[in-house]
């Protein structure tokens, strides 16, 4: 089952963060925690990892898009023909 990259609430006055990299790209394959993004704050830079392994069938958020916490900011697919739908494809 597909589950939602969520950005987290890190402090508490964050309101916002800036995706500042992918490691990952739609089609990678991800372990459960593995680091697929930093993500910068107002206070810090985080490392914003895979809430289940699987694979990343779509990425919402480009480098360098500042988006408000509880953003989807990617969707993690369990299988490859889940991600396959997702994408459309």
């Amino acid at each position: 089952m597909a589950e939602n990259v969520i950005l987290p609430k890190w402090g508490l006055t964050m309101e916002e963060g800036t995706v500042t990299v992918w490691h990952k790209q739609e089609g990678d394959r991800v372990e459960l925690d593995e680091v697929i993004a930093d993500v910068e704050t107002d206070k810090v830079n985080n490392e914003l990892a895979a809430p289940q392994a699987g694979i990343i069938a779509r990425i919402l958020v480009a480098v360098g898009e500042t988006v408000p916490v509880g953003t989807t900011l990617a969707i993690i697919a369990a299988t490859p023909e889940e991600a396959a739908q997702i994408r459309g494809a």
